[in-house]
């Protein structure tokens, strides 16, 4: 039996929903091979889309046949190499891995390979991960609006009428004007029917004012202007959700380039990941030595700069930067810190009492230490704080670029319901 399989693209997209039928089919497969690439290339351009490849043994179609049953008769050829009872040699020669010299012998089979859009690689690359107290602070304020329906008006564009209600208001005025005319027409019917002789002039009378009641309800307009009612819509601001994550470093002198290379690949990934859960989101950069300053990214990430280190300056001036620019109530505020863990013995104190005024404003604050050996001195500062706010405070180790994914998957893992 031939079975046929039309892979060709349909055009404008009407593909769009076998695609999605095969990465629902495949998604262990492809979830596997996107965390492969990421240790292939920077985390910098996470944010592109990525060929993935997935075992072609995998992508074998489903079909239907006849299953087993029935009386059927087979003749198998023998041979002369073995017999029941024989040991079997294992085959000379690797998986097919590449290596080693070239054969003659054996066939093989190349890997389903396919592009992810930017959005498919970051769904699976976020899957399994979540933002703890993720929420959505509303804002009283919004530079996008949406058309609403406000009521009605007497005036307005032909499109907007409403019928109903127009309607509604014809009637209600033609009820209203001829409400007297009808009771009395009503009244006269009733003497008029009283008369046993209906060429008296009395009655002659009667049917003269009864014509001219009906001719009167008769010229009351079926619908007039004043009876046009429309749809009347306002502009209403669309409430959106806001975050701002603050990136904190040391610049001192004991933090390198290689060191703050690593830094900057974990604040990319955090960006990341909050982009795709608020409708905005802004960054915030301070960097610090003895002092603390804001910073655009260019001079955050490449500047060089020498002295000691006092992390609490950059706390300081994060708290005032959030109480001038960033009302707790209408913003979602996250922090991320990166160290090598120095930090001035006598500023250790100072660093703990800001840190703990801070984390009631944040929804989460990540600090993230970069060096090959710990505890250092800025972690045994954090590390009480840490046990006591465990849901908005998180600490990790990071050693080398293979360590900064597995570190954000940790930090922000889905909790198990």
């Amino acid at each position: 039996m031939t079975f046929f399989i039309d892979r060709r693209e349909n055009p404008k997209n009407k593909s769009a929903v076998n695609r999605q039928r095969f990465l629902r089919r495949y998604r262990k497969q492809i979830q596997e091979s996107v965390k492969k690439k990421l240790g292939e290339r920077s985390i910098t351009d996470i944010g592109q889309g990525e060929k993935v490849s997935i075992p072609a043994k995998d992508t074998d179609e489903p079909f239907l046949h006849h299953g087993s049953g029935g009386r059927h008769t087979h003749v198998l050829p023998g041979n002369k190499d073995f017999v029941p009872g024989d040991k079997l040699q294992r085959p000379q020669g690797g998986g097919g891995g590449g290596a080693g010299e070239a054969s003659d012998q054996g066939e093989g089979e190349d890997d389903f390979i396919f592009d992810l859009t930017r959005e498919e690689f970051l769904d699976f690359l976020f899957e399994d991960m979540a933002l703890p107290n993720l929420s959505k602070r509303q804002l009283t304020g919004s530079d996008e609006f949406k058309r609403v329906r406000a009521g009605f008006s007497a005036d307005g564009a032909p499109g907007n009428i409403s019928i109903t209600r127009s309607m509604r208001s014809a009637i209600s005025r033609k009820v209203a004007l001829g409400a007297g005319k009808r009771r009395e027409l009503r009244q006269l019917e009733a003497e008029l029917a009283e008369f046993s002789d209906s060429d008296s002039p009395e009655a002659k009378k009667l049917t003269l004012r009864i014509e001219e009641l009906r001719g009167q309800l008769g010229r009351i307009p079926f619908l007039d202007d004043i009876d046009i009612r429309y749809h009347r819509q306002v502009d209403e601001p669309i409430p959106t959700s806001k975050a701002v994550m603050f990136c904190l470093m040391d610049v001192s002198g004991s933090m390198d380039q290689a060191t703050k290379d690593l830094a900057k690949r974990f604040f990319i990934l955090l960006y990341l990941f909050l982009e795709r859960h608020y409708e905005k989101t802004e960054v915030v950069f301070i960097r610090h030595h003895t002092r603390a300053e804001e910073v655009d990214e260019e001079e955050f990430f490449y500047s060089r700069e020498t002295g000691g280190t006092v992390v609490s300056s950059a706390l300081d001036l994060m708290s005032d930067i959030i109480e001038q620019r960033y009302p707790v109530s209408e913003w979602n505020i996250y922090g991320s810190q990166a160290s090598d863990g120095d930090n001035w013995p006598n500023d250790a104190k100072r660093c703990a009492q800001q840190i703990t005024a801070i984390l009631p404003w944040v929804q989460y604050y990540a600090y993230i230490e970069i060096c090959e050996q710990s505890p250092k001195p800025l972690w045994l500062t954090y590390e009480p704080v840490r046990n006591q706010h465990p849901d908005v405070f998180a600490m990790q180790t990071i050693k080398g670029p293979a360590d900064i994914y597995p570190v954000f998957r940790e930090l922000f893992a889905k909790e198990l319901a």
